[in-house]
């Protein structure tokens, strides 16, 4: 049907339609033309990390499929507060990227102020990756420890006078640990490391004699057989560790700790923009090759897209900020 009405240049309603879509024509046009130059991935935490790693293997797909280099950044510090800040600056024009990690996602909780609001200064791209976290010893420190109830028998024991370790104060490790204490009423002394690499070197050592791991950090010491799993704190095995099991199904019904990553763009960057970068992050995740090579080191694809990805983000911040100002945790 045709509107001979609104052909007249002066007509309000036609005035008013082109108003409406010129934006949504303009971004169509620079979505297609995006990208024309190298993007940048920050990583807020040190080279050879989970994050660092899980981001470097979904990047290089992702520059074979947008025909354009994806240069990780590595700008570490501050449990990713450093880098976080770096990319909230950044000029919104799709040429920039964050990998949110959960120490990220909670670090106004544990530092009191940081130089970012992750919630708006951040526009979420897709859920990349899940990292399970694992609780291990040393089996030598506890030879009779092969299972979650045997090491809080052997906590409640010791007085509460027996030590675990983790990557940090505030780390997802400590976070986990601590909630698992106040359900099961046991307690157990933290002794924190400035990353994981120190705490997995001390827990081989036996100066410390468990923890609470990302998976990435103690996977080639599981096969070497230098420390033994005990319990996944995610809601469901690993495929990994098929008989490994979650701390659920030992006497922790519904309990589901799983740390993850998470692909930002500064807020303001071309929704067009960030619609196609969570389309290619999707097929990067859905491809084979891709999800062996994370499963390889210790994570896990797990792409959702940017509406979900905000959901997790807030109801994270929320849970682990309470068991945060339960525990009176800081990293201050």
């Amino acid at each position: 049907m045709a509107f001979p009405f609104l052909s007249s240049p002066r007509n309000p309603v036609r005035r008013a339609l082109i108003a409406l879509a010129l934006p949504l024509l303009a971004g169509s046009a620079f979505a297609q033309a995006w990208p024309t130059k190298p993007i940048t991935l920050v990583v807020p935490f040190p080279p050879g990390g989970p994050t660092d790693v899980a981001s470097r293997i979904v990047a290089q797909k992702m520059s074979l499929s947008l025909k354009q280099n994806i240069l990780v950044d590595n700008r570490s510090g501050a449990s990713g507060t450093i880098g976080a800040a770096f990319a909230a600056k950044a000029a919104p024009d799709g040429y920039t990227f964050v990998m949110l990690a959960t120490p990220t996602l909670l670090a106004s909780h544990l530092y009191g102020t940081v130089p970012y609001d992750i919630f708006k200064n951040f526009t979420p791209v897709g859920t990349v990756y899940d990292l399970p976290i694992v609780m291990v010893v040393n089996p030598k420190a506890l030879p009779s420890v092969n299972g979650l109830q045997d090491l809080i028998a052997k906590a409640k024991a010791d007085g509460g006078k027996l030590n675990y370790t983790t990557a940090g104060a505030g780390s997802f490790g400590h976070l986990t640990t601590e909630q698992l204490k106040n359900i099961g009423k046991f307690e157990m002394q933290h002794v924190p490391y400035r990353g994981s690499a120190p705490a997995v070197t001390d827990l081989i050592g036996g100066q410390v004699p468990a923890m609470f791991s990302d998976l990435v950090a103690v996977i080639p010491h599981i096969r070497a057989g230098t420390l033994r799993p005990i319990a996944v704190g995610s809601g469901k095995r690993v495929s990994l560790l098929p008989d490994v099991k979650t701390v659920a199904e030992q006497g922790f019904p519904g309990f589901d700790a799983t740390s993850w990553g998470g692909l930002l763009a500064p807020a303001g960057t071309p929704q067009a923009v960030v619609d196609r970068m969570s389309a290619e992050l999707k097929k990067a995740l859905d491809d084979k090759e891709v999800g062996e090579k994370l499963q390889s080191v210790g994570s896990f694809a797990a792409y959702g897209t940017p509406e979900q990805t905000a959901t997790r983000m807030r109801q994270d911040f929320e849970r682990w900020g309470k068991v945060i100002r339960d525990n009176k945790i800081t990293n201050q």
